[in-house]
């Protein structure tokens, strides 16, 4: 019976805090009130006497609620817990009271089951649910013009309903009502924005909406109308007039009357099943307590006669044996004998003995085989011969034709088909594996053999889902469009007049061939779901891969944004596909595809040198760069001749009119005097400028007057500001891989200067890890191997620590190009059996001033002897006074003297060093001579330090077969070697390259020395190194030495009268000088 006195939600939550009525509603939902009873009830007040379930124990509660004359309710609730007074226990009851209205006693139930059948399961379920009650609400009408509140309640797969959701709509100027905004329901609820929405007819459904919403901090922002409070709410919102089935535009209706629910067993596969006429597709339930059908063709919402929990049992009734049926009925019409149910009629039994019709079911990407006996239709598994089923009220005996069957799964698999079984039924599916193999297969049955099996009496059948298409005619497009040495590329499929981007396209392809090459003829190409168009290989081989090669290029259409520099990774040419626009990029990258294409370049006139072949191959390679204007790194090995390549190129350019403005070459200190004899031995029509001493500043203002300005790494730095005031015509580094580390200042400096064209010269490019050719690219061409966060995860990790091949066969195309590099070996025909080479260094400040000031003092010394003693007796002192000289040059520390000591820089010494770490990149064997044992102590400490295996040879050497044995056997790389103990005598064909780190008067020592490794049994290329400090007494020695080596050529023979021949006194005055 209705409650004599009412109490709302909103008078519950009056009467204590938010916190506590949060939590006493949870506890309301989890069924914790155990027992709520009435001990007296009247329209003005109720006692209530009940038990809650807290987390640690059994509370009882004594509620008093008492009606005020101005219609207030006053809650006093005292509870056994800790809190005492209206605690979420009193809460909790409250609730329970203000929506169970039916009962005056209602306690919660443990539900225990034994092991009993899942029928008994159910049954006693069912007869422990319970009844509805309704309430019937006031609606008001809506004012025109205003905005409000309209109610929608989603669609869901099932027989259910989902999830309530608030929009804001308004009265339409034809009359109809907007879909209006959708609002967060938690707001819609709580937020004062919204208050103008509301109106009397949404009071209420907003007061009980609240009570739904308190828990979205755990949860959705919309929610499911359950329960009793769900159904008031319903009933509300469906008075309305506002309330809508998901995206409908018409409101839906409540019926008055209810809707009778009536059920019947039906019979299947020998089985009994309850079944409702609510079993209908355009029905929807709303599970509230009563529940709600919601007819969606209708749009009329109506309240069901039974209750929510007898419906969810009825739903969940499993299966029924035949002799089990009585049973049921029984039950659920002593349960619920208000719930119409009918028994069923007797069973007849059918008997079918025919062969089958075939039929095939296509849906999605995929069909399924089964067969039809008559209007049955029957698996292929299990492969039984008989079947027994239940049909309705009959009883089907069916013969199966298993011979006929499995004929017909023969011609399926003979198709080309693999079938699988799902669920007993016979399948075909599209896989992912050899995907393209099974797509030619799809496309010959749908095409040519599903016809002939349709003609052949098999039933075949479409979904609607099925739309598996094969399209032959198709080309591939692309278009190209140029600008700024930049070109956007557009590869495009043009099908029966509609046109595709390719690269999203072929990912499935990518992903199922590593190696392109393995293509079929025929590729087919997912253009849509299950829409496949037919393409040749040859057309979108190439695309691919190029797509492959340059993915990280494709801007958010799909386009390839690519420079010159990577038209030689464009595979395809023009011969499959249809080329659009600009064609530059296409040429040049014909060009790239072939070394032996690019053009001989005229060595300058004025060159000073007989080029080899691989040197004039390397002019070639430097003119075809300048030519499409790329940047490359000439990588020959040391003793090649990349300077002279280098010079030959820049004075080509000169003598063309070509070099418009200075060539700025940055190099080691050590290398600056090479550079400016180099320049002036082989290219002396090139004016050479050298940006280096104290004294540099001074000559800024000449640089526009010169071809060629020569500075190096540390001066970058400093001098960079003066630097970026100009814009050179080249960059070239020397020993490129100063730059190796891109974050260092001199890297960065370097990348700010201006210039048309930029090379880079090194015979080690890698000396650690691949990230130093990155940096040396970032220099040559930004961008071209990405950014070193893509290198590092593309090329350099996968390549160093996943020995990935294919990785770095992508990144070896992709330089190729843009480096070229010849070892001695692969030279070695076009190499004489002995290369001389002079490296020249100069000091520095402090060095250079060291060596003045000697020079000075001992030519004074020097002067004063021959006038007292005459130069025949002089000799001693201009000796004495020319070793001094040649210590400064060697190492300032080799003179004793404190002067000399403070100078800690040394030109020849800085100069080996790094000779050496470019000859032990190539894996050079080197003997070291010198004529100084102290120096050859000096560098064995600087060669311990960088850790280089070595072995040395001088007169104090007591083990001397031991020390020879250890470098002849390949323990060490270097030996260092006196002049005197080991210019003869030796065998050491071992070797491949001498440094002669000082020279000698008499050349015929030298040649001694380096005959220890050019002599009979040489197999290798032999490269001799004169280290020589600029503008000293060594060039002047050097000068002397051609001399005298002219003289020895012409007119002696035998090695002793070579021994004998000296300098004249004048001669070593002249060397003070």
């Amino acid at each position: 019976m209705r409650r004599k006195m009412q109490l709302t939600i909103q008078d519950i939550k009056d009467n204590t805090d938010n916190n506590y009525y949060e939590r006493g509603f949870r506890y309301f939902n989890a069924h914790r009130v155990l027992k709520c009873q009435i001990e007296f009830e009247s329209e003005t007040s109720v006692i209530l006497i009940a038990t809650v379930e807290g987390d640690t124990g059994t509370y009882r509660q004594d509620i008093d609620i008492d009606k005020t004359i101005g219609g207030t309710r006053y809650i006093e609730g005292r509870c056994s817990c800790p809190v005492g007074h209206n605690c979420k226990h009193v809460v909790a009851v409250c609730i329970k009271y203000t929506v169970d209205k039916d009962t005056n006693e209602i306690e919660a139930q443990e539900n225990s089951f034994a092991q009993i059948s899942s029928v008994d399961k159910w049954l006693q379920n069912l007869q422990n649910s319970c009844k509805e009650v309704k309430q019937q609400l006031e609606k008001e009408k809506i004012q025109s013009g205003e905005y409000f509140f309209t109610y929608r309640l989603d669609g869901a797969k099932s027989h259910e309903i989902g999830k309530l959701r608030f929009y804001k709509s308004k009265i339409l100027k034809n009359g109809s009502i907007s879909k209006g905004t959708k609002l967060d329901g938690y707001r819609a609820v709580h937020s004062y924005s919204y208050r103008e929405l509301k109106n009397s007819d949404d009071e209420n459904i907003l007061a009980m909406a609240s009570t739904l919403y308190i828990d979205f901090k755990y949860g959705s922002r919309d929610e499911s109308l359950s329960g009793t409070l769900g159904y008031l709410m319903a009933k509300e919102i469906f008075l309305t007039n506002r309330c809508y089935f998901d995206s409908n535009q018409t409101p839906l209706k409540l019926q008055n009357e209810l809707f009778h629910v009536v059920y019947d067993f039906k019979l299947y596969m020998g089985e009994y099943s309850l079944k409702s006429n609510l079993d209908k597709k355009e029905y929807r339930v709303l599970e509230t307590n009563p529940p709600f059908l919601i007819d969606i063709k209708e749009n009329k919402a109506q309240e069901l006669d039974i209750d929510i929990e007898m419906y969810r049992e009825l739903c969940n009734a499993p299966k029924f044996d035949k002799d089990e049926i009585g049973k049921v009925f029984t039950a659920v019409s002593q349960s619920a004998p208000n719930i119409e149910i009918h028994t069923p009629k007797s069973i007849s039994t059918k008997k079918i003995d025919t062969q089958p019709t075939p039929r095939i079911n296509l849906k999605d990407n995929s069909f399924k085989l089964d067969f039809l006996y008559e209007e049955y239709s029957v698996k292929y598994f299990p492969r039984d011969a008989m079947r027994t089923f239940y049909e309705e009220n009959e009883k089907v005996e069916l013969t199966k034709d298993l011979v006929y069957e499995q004929m017909i799964k023969e011609i399926i698999e003979a198709f080309g088909f693999k079938t699988q079984s799902v669920n007993n039924d016979l399948y075909v599916f599209l896989s992912d594996d050899n995907r393209q193999e099974q797509l030619i297969i799809w496309k010959e049955f749908l095409n040519i053999h599903m016809p002939r099996l349709k003609d052949d009496g098999w039933l075949i059948e479409r979904d609607e889902e099925f739309a598996m298409k094969f399209e032959s005619n198709s080309s591939v497009v692309v278009d190209s469009e140029a600008s700024n040495n930049w070109f956007s590329l557009s590869f495009n499929l043009e099908f029966n007049g509609v046109s595709q981007p390719i690269a999203p396209l072929v990912s499935s392809i990518i992903a199922e061939f590593d190696d392109f090459s393995q293509m079929p003829e025929i590729i087919n190409i997912e253009v849509s779901k299950n829409h496949f168009v037919e393409v040749s290989s040859k057309q979108i081989q190439p695309i691919i891969k190029t797509i492959v090669e340059l993915f990280d290029k494709k801007d958010k259409n799909e386009r390839l944004s690519i420079s010159s520099y990577d038209a030689h990774l464009i595979e395809f040419m023009d011969d499959n596909v249809i080329w659009r626009g600009n064609k530059e990029i296409l040429e040049l990258s014909k060009k790239l595809k072939d070394f032996k294409g690019i053009k001989r370049a005229e060595p300058p006139k004025c060159l000073n040198a007989t080029l080899r072949e691989y040197q004039q191959d390397g002019l070639n390679w430097l003119n075809f760069l300048y030519e499409f204007k790329f940047g490359g790194i000439l990588a020959d090995d040391m003793g090649l001749g990349k300077t002279v390549q280098t010079l030959a190129h820049i004075s080509k350019l000169k003598e063309d009119s070509k070099l418009t403005n200075p060539t700025l070459i940055v190099m080691p200190t050590s290398l600056i005097a090479n550079w400016k004899n180099e320049a002036k031995k082989f290219t002396p029509n090139l004016r050479v400028l050298s940006l280096h001493g104290d004294d540099r500043a001074e000559r800024f203002d000449e640089i526009e007057d010169y071809d060629i300005l020569l500075t190096t790494y540390p001066l970058v730095v400093r001098d960079q500001k003066r630097l970026n005031e100009y814009r050179f015509f080249y960059i070239i580094l020397d020993e490129a891989q100063k730059i190796k580390n891109p974050k260092t200042k001199m890297a960065i400096a370097l990348k700010t200067f201006k210039s048309d064209y930029r090379l880079a010269l090194s015979g080690t490019p890698i000396e650690n890890h691949l990230g130093e050719l990155w940096s040396i690219f970032s220099f040559l061409m930004p961008g071209f191997l990405n950014t070193l966060s893509f290198f590092r995860s593309y090329y350099q990790t996968p390549i160093e620590k996943e020995h990935d091949f294919e990785r770095q066969n992508i990144l070896n195309k992709r330089v190729k190009p843009f480096m070229i590099r010849r070892t001695k070996e692969k030279v070695a025909a076009e190499l004489p059996e002995k290369s001389e080479i002079i490296k020249y260094t100069q000091f520095d400040n402090a060095q250079s001033k060291l060596y003045e000031s000697i020079r000075i003092t001992m030519e004074k010394k020097v002067q004063e002897a021959v006038k007292q003693k005459g130069l025949g007796s002089s000799h001693i002192t201009i000796l004495d006074a020319l070793l001094k000289l040649r210590q400064v040059c060697c190492d300032p520390s080799l003179l004793k003297i404190e002067e000399a000591q403070k100078v800690q820089e040394s030109a020849k010494l800085e100069l080996l060093l790094d000779l050496l770490d470019e000859l032990l990149q190539e894996g050079r064997r080197i003997l070291i001579f010198s004529q100084f044992t102290s120096m050859l102590s000096i560098i064995e400490e600087k060669i311990k330090e960088k850790e280089i295996s070595y072995t040395k040879l001088t007169g104090s050497t007591r083990n001397r077969e031991e020390v020879i044995k250890q470098f002849t056997s390949g323990k060490a790389d270097v030996f260092l070697i006196s002049l005197k103990a080991g210019g003869v005598g030796l065998n050491l064909v071992e070797a491949d390259t001498v440094i002669h780190y000082d020279p000698w008067w008499n050349p015929a020592v030298e040649n001694q020395a380096t005959d220890r490794v050019y002599r009979i049994g040489q197999t290798k290329a032999v490269f001799v190194y004169k280290l020589i400090v600029e503008n000293t007494i060594e060039q002047k020695i050097l000068e002397l030495q051609v001399k005298k080596q002219a003289i020895q050529d012409g007119i002696y023979e035998s090695d002793k009268q070579q021994e004998e021949i000296s300098f004249s006194g004048n001669e070593l005055l002249e060397l003070l000088k």
